[in-house]
């Protein structure tokens, strides 16, 4: 004799296997949709991107002065192959009456939270640091984020290329030092990391005629 439940239990089967499959769909449809919002926003992120970094490199050569006449923005990349690594920079020749006045690099790196975007200003001969600006971070709100305050990315204006920037936290004014956040040790480090590593690889292959400087024709 046939169990009675036995066409239930078949029906409850078939139930879930159709809800599986269902559910399969649906997340196959939501991801596809995911996907297209991502690629549409990363464009639209990327493009504000450029746009506040052009906006940046004025102030980042000539500080709050107003910028002078016949300014000229060339973007470029320089390649750089140093102790068995290579590195790529994103950097802007900036010009008065086509004659450098100074470079502005992309560099990038590991913060406390996640990855730093950093804007280096340099003079045309990377001999001293003319600006820095922190185009993307997402440190420890109230601590780690104030590295993109003014206050504190003004120490790096006008310092000597000539060595490594080092972290204090005793509020020393040395002509290498650059005093930590307090309670954000890491973040300031890591922001000077940078820096020192972005300059050293710009030292020498980047001068008022060009040096390793190769122009492109898009930002």
């Amino acid at each position: 004799m046939e169990s009675s439940s036995s066409p239930s239990a078949g029906g409850f089967k078939n139930s879930n296997l159709a809800q599986a499959w269902l559910v399969l769909l649906l997340a196959l449809c939501f991801g596809s949709a995911l996907a297209a919002v991502q690629v549409q926003l990363s464009d639209t992120i990327a493009a504000n991107k450029l746009n506040e970094t052009l906006a940046q490199v004025p102030a980042l050569i000539w500080g709050k002065a107003p910028p002078p006449q016949n300014v000229q923005i060339t973007p470029g990349t320089l390649n750089v192959k140093k102790d068995g690594q290579a590195s790529s920079y994103t950097l802007y020749r900036v010009a008065q009456d086509n004659k450098t006045a100074g470079w502005v690099v992309k560099a990038d790196g590991q913060g406390y939270g996640d990855k730093l975007e950093l804007l280096i200003g340099t003079d045309a001969d990377v001999k001293k640091i003319t600006g820095l600006f922190v185009l993307e971070q997402k440190e420890t709100p109230g601590l780690g984020n104030r590295i993109s305050e003014p206050q504190w990315r003004n120490q790096f204006v006008g310092k000597s290329t000539a060595k490594p920037l080092e972290v204090v936290k005793d509020k020393s004014q040395g002509p290498a030092t650059i005093d930590a956040i307090t309670g954000a040790t890491i973040s300031s480090r890591s922001v000077t990391n940078i820096v020192n590593a972005t300059i050293g690889n710009l030292r020498g292959r980047l001068d008022a005629s060009g040096g390793q400087f190769t122009e492109r024709s898009q930002p």
